[in-house]
């Protein structure tokens, strides 16, 4: 998608340690205009898939799962890091690592918003070494569900997140694939056949 890897090399500042900082559009302060195009795009990719709820994980992949809900006219359900007095019942749990914060997490989600019936549409902002998604993975098929797409905004294609769930067959679309990125002189190089 050439509006965000153009945004991207804008407003994108590269840090040591292989992170990528695009809280100024992405997950801290949000564009909407950019959010709402880019779930057009994640729309226009899985037309036709029987989609019927937007699993994500919080916090940052909130915002996006938001629109591309609402492109898909669909509810968006979100994996909780943290047990809640407010959650009630059952729920379906995983640990998950995760590469921004260094440490691991338990997720949870209510069973009553997860099923067998369920068709979902996988959405966060980031794909690194893939844990977090894993972990929805985890989720959805404790639940039963089937998984209809994968969809990432960006990818750091040299880590071995995307290509580890490409292998085992997920269908999965990521908007901006990164394939190196150097702290020292903030270039950015991308893939050219990002999917």
């Amino acid at each position: 998608m050439e509006l965000l890897r153009q945004r991207i090399l804008k407003d994108g500042v590269v840090r040591p340690g292989s992170v990528l900082k695009v809280d100024s559009f992405l997950n801290h302060q949000i564009d909407v205009e950019l959010l709402d195009a880019i779930a057009a795009e994640f729309e226009r990719i899985y037309a036709g898939k029987p989609i019927n709820k937007v699993l994500t994980i919080e916090a940052s992949g909130i915002a996006v799962a938001c629109f591309v809900a609402r492109h898909f006219s669909v509810p968006l359900v979100f994996a909780k890091k943290t047990q809640s007095i407010n959650l009630e019942g059952d729920s379906y749990s995983t640990r998950i690592e995760s590469y921004t914060h260094g440490r691991i997490f338990d997720v949870i989600v209510s069973k009553k918003y997860l099923c067998s019936e369920d068709h979902i549409l996988i959405v966060d902002d980031f794909l690194a070494n893939g844990c977090a998604l894993e972990g929805l993975i985890d989720i959805a098929e404790k639940a039963g569900a089937s998984i209809e797409g994968i969809g990432i905004v960006i990818e750091k294609g040299f880590q071995r997140g995307g290509l580890s769930l490409r292998e085992q067959g997920y269908p999965l679309s990521s908007l901006a694939i990164i394939d190196s990125m150097d702290a020292e002189t903030g270039e950015i190089v991308f893939r050219r056949d990002a999917r």
